[in-house]
């Protein structure tokens, strides 16, 4: 396979007439321009450059082949630019998966808004709560609640405090009662999240000075999507654990309210991420701070008493 190095000598030489002048303008030796260009023609079966101890000159096949070469040579460089452009510019295709709830609720309307900052930006939205495979599926970055399992996946900080809470309707509320403590909660309808095979049921609360407290809960339905479970709490269904920011326009108008208030929740980390560290590009770091602002001003609004 003809060498890209190789091809590039073969021009300086040609551009200086010059094995020497060659070797000099690329800080290479003499000896590694002649067996860069020697390789180059063995890869191509051709004499490309007629030399003595006193001059060279371009053979025939030379001539034909420098025009190619210098093509080349142009599609590479304009390529780097493109990239280099690219990395210096907001802009581009960026392909993101993100959990339903949060996705539907909140992270579409301020990626409108984003996009109307970066006319440039192109998005592909890929709503779902299954881990996606940043290696195998067409995905650039992925907005995702908890720590990845792969370590080598880089995890960029959107909200770190987020926590889980306890929640139910005011319907639900008046007509069974409201738990006081964890295991309360054994005698509820607990709405739960399945996640592949696992069923997400050992609900874990705090409280200062204690342990954790851990229950298994139970109850009549479970989901996979996390919208889902949310609107069977807004229907009265059952409670939900869930995270803060999935519920939070919910508890706001009055639709939800927190249960077990004197419990902390289990944290639930809202994270960018994405497979490397050269990934992250100038739109990237800008999609990053943008969301980082937009929940921390989310969620620092004056609290309700539905929130307490």
């Amino acid at each position: 396979m003809v060498r890209l190095d190789d091809i590039n000598i073969f021009v300086a030489i040609a551009d200086n007439a010059s094995m020497t002048a060659a070797a000099r303008k690329l800080d290479v030796t003499t000896a590694v321009a002649s067996a860069s260009l020697k390789r180059l023609e063995q890869e191509l079966k051709t004499r490309l450059i007629a030399r003595s101890t006193r001059s060279l000159r371009l053979t025939p096949d030379g001539e034909r082949y420098l025009l190619h070469a210098r093509e080349a040579l142009a599609a590479v460089y304009a390529g780097q630019d493109a990239l280099t452009q690219c990395r210096q510019t907001i802009g581009g295709n960026v392909s993101l998966s993100m959990p339903s709830d949060l996705g539907r609720s909140l992270l579409s309307g301020w990626l409108d808004e984003f996009q109307e900052q970066h006319p440039l930006v192109s998005l592909t939205i890929r709503l779902g709560d299954r881990l996606t495979d940043l290696y195998k599926q067409p995905v650039d970055l992925a907005v995702r609640y908890g720590k990845p399992e792969d370590s080598s996946l880089v995890a960029l900080p959107l909200d770190d405090d987020n926590r889980r809470v306890l929640c139910g309707s005011p319907e639900y509320f008046a007509k069974h009662g409201r738990p006081v403590v964890p295991t309360d909660l054994v005698k509820h309808n607990c709405l739960r999240y399945s996640l592949g095979e696992a069923i997400y049921q050992d609900w874990s609360f705090h409280r200062s000075g204690e342990q954790p407290a851990i229950v298994r809960v139970s109850g009549d339905r479970i989901s996979d999507d996390a919208e889902l479970v949310h609107r069977w709490a807004l229907a009265g269904k059952g409670l939900a654990y869930k995270s803060r920011l999935d519920v939070l326009a919910s508890l706001r108008a009055g639709k939800l309210e927190i249960a077990l208030s004197d419990f902390t929740g289990e944290l639930a980390p809202l994270r960018l991420v994405c497979p490397h560290r050269l990934m992250i590009s100038p739109t990237v770091t800008a999609l990053r701070e943008f969301m980082r602002t937009r929940v921390r001003e989310y969620t620092s609004a004056p609290l309700t008493s539905n929130e307490r």
